[in-house]
C-alpha cells in the first residue's frame, strides 16, 4: 500500500509538472519579474546573519581543504618514485611533540571558534523578543495552501503575505507563529529567513525585518504531498503607508454589487460555504482560502496561476485543470451559473 501511495504520488507530480511546461497559466512572466529567490542576497536581518554564518563555515573549511589538499600534492610530487631512487627505505622519525601539539590544538581552536559563532546566530535568530509595534502573523500550512491571520488587525488572507518595510533606524519586524493543519510543511522565503518546519500540533516561530520594498518568492520546503512543489507563496514588503492602507481595505467588507447579485446568491446556495469565508455573507467557512477580498490576490491556487477572471472561471469550473490533486472539489456549473458566480468573485476586491 505504501510503494502504491508513493507511486501515485509521484504520477500526480509528473503530471503537474507536464501541466505546468504546457501552460504556466502567466506564473512565468509575472515571476520573471521578480528578483530571483537567492540565499546569497538576503535583505532581512536573519537571512542576513544565516549567509554570513555559512559563509565563515566555508571559508574556514575551504582554507582547509586547500591547505590539506596542498600539502597531499606536495608529498605526491615531492616524494614520488624517482628513476635514480636507490630502493632504500628513508629514515623514519617517530614522533614530534611540536608537529603532535599543533595538529591537536588548531583542530580544537577552530571548532570552538565555530561553536562561538553558530551559538551566536542561533540566538540572534531565534531568541530575539518582539519589541512594541512589531507586526504578529499566525501562518497556518495546509495541503497545498497558506494562511495568514492577522490577530491583532482582525485580517485573514491567503497566499500572499503583506508586511511593513523596516526601517534599521525604526525596526519594524513582523513575527510569525507557525502552525499546520494536517500534514508537516516548512516555511522558507530565501532573501527573508532560514527554514522554518510547520509541524501538526506544534507552534514554532521565527520573524524577519525585511531592508527593501518588493516582491519576495517562497515555498513549502518539506515534501507534504502530491502538490508540494505547487505550494508556493509570496511576501510583498511595502512601506509603513502603503501596509496600512492595505490594512484599511483588508478590514472592510467587499463592496455589494447589484449587478452580480445572482452570481452571490448562486455562492452562497453551493457547497462554497462550507469550505470559504466572505463577510457579510453565509459563508463561513475556515476549510478553504478565506474569499473576503480574493482580487486583491495576484495568484490562484497558491501561486499556480495570475489571479485574472478568466483563470479564475477555469479554476472554479475543475481546479484539477490548473493543479492535479487539489483538494477543492470540481464545481460542474453549467455555463451560465459559472459565468455569474466568477461575476460575483471578481467583485471581491
Amino acid at each position: 500500500m505504501m510503494m502504491k501511495r508513493w507511486l501515485l504520488a509521484i504520477a500526480a507530480m509528473m503530471a503537474s509538472a507536464t501541466l505546468a511546461v504546457a501552460n504556466d497559466w502567466g506564473m512565468g512572466d509575472a515571476n520573471s519579474k521578480i528578483p530571483p529567490s537567492s540565499i546569497f542576497s538576503p535583505v532581512s536581518t536573519p537571512a542576513s546573519d544565516i549567509s554570513t554564518l555559512a559563509f565563515f563555515v566555508l571559508a574556514i573549511t575551504g582554507a582547509i581543504f586547500l591547505i590539506v589538499g596542498g600539502l597531499i600534492v606536495y608529498s605526491i610530487v615531492r616524494f614520488r618514485a624517482r628513476a635514480d631512487d636507490d630502493g632504500r627505505e628513508p629514515p623514519q622519525v617517530y614522533g614530534s611533540n611540536p608537529i603532535e601539539f599543533a595538529w591537536t590544538t588548531v583542530p580544537i581552536i577552530i571548532v570552538f571558534v565555530l561553536i562561538l559563532i553558530t551559538a551566536r546566530t542561533i540566538y540572534t535568530v531565534q531568541a530575539a523578543a518582539r519589541p512594541p509595534g512589531a507586526i504578529a502573523v499566525r501562518v497556518i500550512g495546509h495541503q497545498w495552501w497558506w494562511e495568514f491571520q492577522y490577530p491583532e488587525l482582525g485580517i485573514v488572507t491567503a497566499n500572499e503575505l503583506h508586511v511593513p518595510l523596516s526601517d534599521p533606524k525604526n525596526p519594524t519586524p513582523t513575527f510569525l507563529v507557525l502552525e499546520s493543519a494536517d500534514v508537516a510543511h516548512s516555511f522558507w522565503v530565501p532573501r527573508l529567513a532560514g527554514k522554518t518546519d510547520v509541524i501538526p500540533n506544534h507552534k514554532n516561530t521565527m520573524w524577519i525585518d525585511p531592508h527593501q520594498a518588493g516582491t519576495f518568492l517562497g515555498q513549502c520546503a518539506e515534501f507534504c504531498g502530491t502538490e508540494h512543489a505547487m505550494m508556493l507563496l509570496r511576501v510583498i514588503v511595502e512601506p509603513r503607508g502603503d501596509f496600512q492602507k492595505w490594512a484599511a481595505a483588508e478590514k472592510q467588507a467587499p463592496v455589494q454589487d447589484a449587478s452580480v447579485a445572482r452570481g452571490r446568491a448562486l455562492f452562497e446556495s453551493t457547497a462554497c460555504v462550507s469550505c470559504h469565508t466572505i463577510r457579510g455573507t453565509q459563508a463561513t467557512g475556515t476549510f478553504g482560502p478565506d474569499l473576503t477580498h480574493l482580487m486583491s490576490r495576484e495568484t490562484l491556487g497558491a501561486g499556480v496561476a495570475m489571479n485574472t477572471p478568466e483563470h479564475l472561471k477555469i479554476w472554479v469550473h475543475d481546479p484539477e485543470e490548473m493543479k492535479p490533486g487539489a483538494l477543492m472539489p470540481a464545481m460542474n456549473l453549467e455555463q451560465k451559473d459559472l459565468d455569474g458566480l466568477v461575476a460575483y468573485l471578481a467583485t471581491l476586491k
